[in-house]
């Protein structure tokens, strides 16, 4: 049956439609809104449009948010949307729709589509993080997604990896969001354009250093040049730092690197590799987790809620 995913993040709204066999018929992006009922109108225009363009009604719409989203599709809290808390809205959406809407958080659901047929496929004990506005995250143990009790696993970003370190849209300080996300390889970027250590970075940027991205970073270092791959590295050790406490915790065979961070490759993954053989607990002792790209790029989050909604209209179980 069709099915439609709509994927919000802190700043775009992906869209995709799903025939019976998953393949993506239709796609549609929209700017993510700053409030309840344009974000209600966004999700329920870009239903629309999907459906539109595909020329098929789907059965089912999944959605999925960052943040706490529990088990009736009620988004709790999310530190990038402030102003989206205690939303019900699976029940507000369906309202609007006129048929099943499942809400879920968005990392669970781009684990769904990596394990459906990604980077995770065939993996029964997998961590998936997306490295992205903020840090998000899923996993795999024994072949089914976890979703704890609440549904509220997957909060990686939130865990503390420096006591005393930067305040997090979250309230509190120190987070791994504010040291391994895109904000944080901003961060990192600005920090060395200020201490004279990247000019190509500032060139990049046009010469302005509040202008200085990570993507300025991540081109520099691409370009190959020297300082820029040195501060892409010692970012790398952050991302390696939260990617060991997660296998510390896990021991999982596979990490599934995704988000928009992913698109610098190896250029970023290959330090990652590098430094988490090196944090691990025992790490003579094991053998450390392959970390690999995720496949199915920007649109994962947003197949992996058609997968969920398709999997919800069935009432086939998913996720423990």
């Amino acid at each position: 049956m069709p099915t439609v995913g709509l994927d919000v993040g802190g700043t775009k709204c992906l869209g995709v439609l799903l025939d019976d066999a998953g393949a993506v018929l239709a796609e549609r992006r929209r700017p993510t809104p700053t409030g309840t009922p344009e974000l209600l109108a966004t999700l329920v225009e870009l239903t629309a449009e999907l459906e539109q363009a595909a020329g098929v009604r789907a059965a089912a719409v999944g959605v999925g948010m960052p943040g706490l989203v529990d088990r009736a599709g009620g988004l709790r809290a999310a530190p990038h949307l402030p102003w989206a808390r205690d939303l019900p809205l699976a029940e507000r959406l369906a309202e609007h729709l006129g048929r099943p809407v499942v809400v879920d958080n968005d990392a669970t659901c781009a684990l769904e589509a990596e394990a459906h047929d990604g980077a995770a496929r065939g993996v029964r004990e997998a961590v998936l993080v997306t490295l992205g506005t903020g840090i998000g995250a899923a996993w795999l143990t024994e072949g089914a997604i976890r979703r704890g009790h609440h549904g509220f696993a997957g909060e990686a970003g939130h865990m503390v990896v420096e006591a005393q370190g930067l305040r997090c849209p979250c309230g509190r300080r120190g987070c791994w969001e504010r040291y391994a996300s895109g904000s944080g390889l901003g961060r990192v970027a600005r920090d060395a354009v200020e201490a004279g250590e990247a000019p190509r970075v500032l060139a990049l940027a046009g010469g302005d250093p509040d202008a200085v991205r990570g993507e300025h970073l991540s081109a520099a270092a691409a370009e190959g040049d020297p300082a820029a791959l040195e501060v892409l590295e010692r970012f790398a050790w952050w991302v390696a730092l939260g990617l060991a406490n997660l296998t510390n915790l896990l021991d999982p065979e596979r990490i599934v690197v995704g988000g928009g961070l992913v698109r610098s490759g190896d250029l970023l993954l290959a330090p990652v590799r590098a430094e988490l053989a090196g944090l691990l607990f025992a790490a003579d002792r094991r053998r450390t987790p392959d970390v690999v790209a995720a496949e199915l790029g920007e649109q994962a989050g947003a197949r992996g809620a058609a997968l969920v909604a398709a999997r919800a209209a069935a009432q086939e179980p998913w996720g423990t």
